[in-house]
């Protein structure tokens, strides 16, 4: 690949890295004043039934959406016009179908769903509300994965921010005047605004538009289809895995570790997370459109983990040094607690960028059993490992048990990427994660063992290093 060439990359993962950053922090914070003004103005029992009905258009869109979202993109950014086209109108058909078909389900059994949840059919209408929000979700679902695949990020981003935007400012309303009966005036309305949102900034097919059978529809569509029902399976055997730890660590422990253990999940998963949403907005459709080349390929993921790791390095231990302060910040002094937990699981993340960019080559290759088996032994090293460390070390013991199951994640899709793919990661990446984790344990013990002005010196030392070892390509095409 040539320097321009790699500059170019460089220059697009940076740009991605700030939009879909600045994206994530503006959904963040609405989402953030939504839930205030609810636990202000409506109270406990609102922010009760806010859970419950977004756990239910979770689950039912998780399981009538058939993982479109993210199977679409790669069908899409791996076409050429005029097939790209065509593409294009078959995801919109398929998710009308798909939309249909939640909307329909879900009211038919709306009256069991309240009964079941409620002990009542009192909520009968609401879950048919939900019915609608799912069926729009669904619409939401297929515009955004086009406008990923044909790298309309800036579109994306704008659809993004207003739609989060739109949906606070008409919920305020709502949740002043009406209170408890707001709950889901305020969902419905919520997902139209969101919808409007990102349908005013869908991509137009070019005129005159394709012919398109029903024929052509069911077979072009198998497979992403195809794709999206593994891509289903690996979300539910992950929630699953997920809930069944929570119930033993309830059983074990009680509620406050439970949510004690819930507060160090969320910081490090979602909000150390935005750094992985925001690039792999702009790297899965890239990679995609590459899939067929061993040797792009193959640079094209040495290239992306490499950014990753440099960005990460000085973030992370910026992170440590301040993790006491972003917990009573977010949460309160109560939850100082988790300290330990956050620390090292955060070390974890430095895997978990190298193992998703990894794994994100066998989405590429729509291998969906694939993807299906290496997220199962996933979930199943997950909570084995928790179990171990939480039962010898508590709460430590499970940040300990996050970073130990990125490192054999790591391992796993290694292995794939390796021996199925005949993919070989550079040395450089050796070299560098040796590095990172060196100094990324140094910041944990240092903390631990002394305090927090140790991450924070290695945090300072490495942030003009890595800029520089980022930015020094995207230089070179300027000078």
């Amino acid at each position: 690949m040539s320097q321009q060439s790699r500059s170019n990359i460089t220059t697009g993962v940076l740009k991605a890295l700030g939009v879909f950053g600045g994206v994530q922090m503006v959904t963040i914070i609405c989402s953030i004043l939504r839930t205030k003004l609810i636990a202000v103005w409506i109270g406990a029992a609102g922010v009760g039934l806010f859970g419950i009905f977004n756990s239910a258009i979770e689950l039912f869109g998780v399981l009538f959406h058939l993982g479109v979202r993210d199977s679409a993109v790669r069908d899409i950014a791996s076409s050429q016009q005029p097939e790209t086209n065509k593409i294009i109108i078959i995801v919109r058909r398929w998710v009308l179908i798909l939309g249909v078909i939640g909307l329909v389900v879900t009211m038919v059994i709306s009256p069991l769903l309240s009964n079941f949840t409620f002990g009542n059919y009192d909520y009968t209408y609401a879950f048919i509300a939900i019915a609608f929000i799912i069926f729009l979700s669904s619409i939401q679902n297929g515009e955004l994965a086009i406008l990923q695949g044909t790298k309309e990020l800036s579109r994306l981003a704008k659809a993004s921010i207003w739609g989060a935007i739109g949906g606070v400012i008409i919920s305020i309303p709502l949740f002043y005047y009406w209170r408890i009966n707001s709950v889901i005036p305020a969902l419905v309305a919520y997902s139209i605004i969101t919808t409007i949102a990102i349908l005013s900034q869908r991509v137009s097919i070019l005129k005159p538009a394709p012919r398109i059978s029903f024929d052509e529809t069911k077979s072009k569509g198998r497979s992403f289809i195809s794709l999206g029902i593994f891509l289903t399976i690996s979300v539910m055997v992950n929630h699953l895995v997920s809930f069944l730890f929570i119930t033993y660590l309830n059983h074990v422990g009680d509620t406050s570790v439970v949510g004690h253990y819930q507060a160090g999940i969320t910081l490090v998963n979602k909000y150390m997370g935005i750094i992985f949403t925001a690039i792999i907005m702009e790297y899965y459709p890239r990679l995609s459109q590459v899939s067929r080349s061993q040797n792009r390929t193959s640079i094209f993921v040495s290239h992306e983990i490499s950014i990753m790791l440099w960005i990460l390095l000085p973030v992370i231990a910026i992170f440590i040094a301040s993790s006491e302060l972003i917990i009573s910040l977010l949460y309160s002094s109560e939850f100082l607690i988790i300290t330990p937990f956050v620390v090292w699981a955060v070390v974890g993340t430095i895997f978990r960028a190298i193992s998703w960019c990894m794994a994100y080559v066998i989405l590429t290759r729509g291998e969906g059993k694939v993807y299906l088996i290496t997220e199962s032994l996933s979930a199943i090293t997950c909570i084995t490992l928790n179990i171990i460390a939480y039962n010898n070390c508590g709460l430590e013991g499970l940040g300990i048990a996050y970073m130990l199951w990125y490192v054999i994640y790591t391992i796993i899709v290694g292995m794939v990427y390796r021996f199925r793919y005949n993919l070989r990661l550079n040395n450089e990446i050796t070299r560098l994660t040796t590095i990172a984790t060196i100094a990324i344990v140094i910041s944990v013990v240092g903390f631990i063992y002394v305090g927090w002005y140790i991450p924070a010196i290695v945090g300072l030392v490495f942030t003009p290093i890595a800029f520089r070892r980022v930015t020094r390509r995207r230089l070179a095409k300027q000078c």
